[in-house]
This record gives C-alpha cells, sequence and structure tokens, in this order.
C-alpha cells in the first residue's frame, strides 16, 4: 500500500514525466504513406494521399493522417484513395488494413480492379447466376462457393449504383 502512496505522490508531483503521447486531429497539410499491394501486383507504394476510405469487416471507416494503429480485416467493397488532384476508387474482394504509426496505412487484398473496369449489365447477370446455382440442388459445396460469389457481386453491384 505504501508503494502505491509513493507512485501517487509521484504522478501529481511530476504530471509531465507520465504524459506518454498527446494525439490530435490530421491538419489539412498531413498526408498518409499507403501501399496497397496484390499478390502479384503493387498499386500503391508509400505514396502519400490524404485520407482512405475502407469496406472494414466492422464498417465503413476513413482513414486520415494521425489514425490510432489497428488491423482491420477488409470485406467485398470499395476502398476510395483520396488524393490532392482528387480521388480514385478500386473494389477489392477483401484482405486486410494496418494503420501503423508515423502516418502509414498498408492494405493488403487478394484482389482489387478499378470501379469503372466493371460493367452493370455483366454483374447483374452473374449476380443472378450465382443465386440460381446457390438455390438449387447442387452439391453443398457448389451452394456455398455460389452464396460468397453472390455476396462479392451484390456488394459490387451496391458499389457501382453509389459510383
Amino acid at each position: 500500500m505504501a508503494s502505491l502512496r509513493l507512485v501517487t505522490s509521484a504522478a501529481r508531483r511530476a504530471p509531465s514525466l507520465l504524459r506518454v503521447a498527446q494525439r490530435g486531429y490530421a491538419e489539412a497539410s498531413d498526408k498518409i504513406q499507403l501501399s496497397m499491394a496484390l499478390p502479384h501486383e503493387s498499386i500503391f507504394s508509400s505514396t502519400d494521399v490524404v485520407q482512405v476510405n475502407l469496406c472494414a469487416a466492422t464498417g465503413d471507416m476513413g482513414i486520415l493522417a494521425n489514425h490510432v494503429p489497428s488491423v482491420e480485416p477488409l470485406r467485398p467493397g470499395v476502398v476510395e484513395v483520396i488524393e490532392s488532384a482528387g480521388s480514385k476508387k478500386w473494389f477489392i474482394s477483401g484482405g486486410f488494413a494496418t494503420v501503423h504509426p508515423n502516418n502509414k496505412l498498408t492494405i493488403n487484398a487478394v484482389e482489387a480492379a478499378p470501379l469503372e473496369d466493371f460493367s452493370v449489365e455483366s454483374i447483374r447477370a452473374n449476380l443472378q447466376e450465382a443465386l440460381k446455382v446457390a438455390s438449387g440442388n447442387g452439391s453443398e459445396e457448389d451452394k456455398l462457393e455460389a452464396r460468397i460469389e453472390a455476396e462479392v457481386y451484390e456488394s459490387l453491384q451496391y458499389a457501382l449504383g453509389s459510383k
């Protein structure tokens, strides 16, 4: 008990010694270094960007400079990269985003493609086919694959609708 009083007393006398770091809001001039990689290609490599909007498994989130370090699983959806000159949108099939200290963000995805590369008509047709297989008489494995496929097509259809 005496040691607790000693620590408490020391903390009151020197509060500046116990303060490790203060976090603040990102300034407009602050940038975050983005690295976005696929197994076969690097899309961004330590590129300075203003903001990155992610489709995390826990919900959509925006990453700015000075963001709290974290690791987020990504669901199928859009990753929007906002640079000073404009923004780019990529559809990813899933992956992980890691926010590092010192304004660094790493996104590792299995597949990614620019959103403008997709056709609404072909997505609609492929979604209908996947839903048909998922509710059909095929094997359980085929049905599960079709459900996953339908989920990705639904996410893609939603992304294209909110372009």
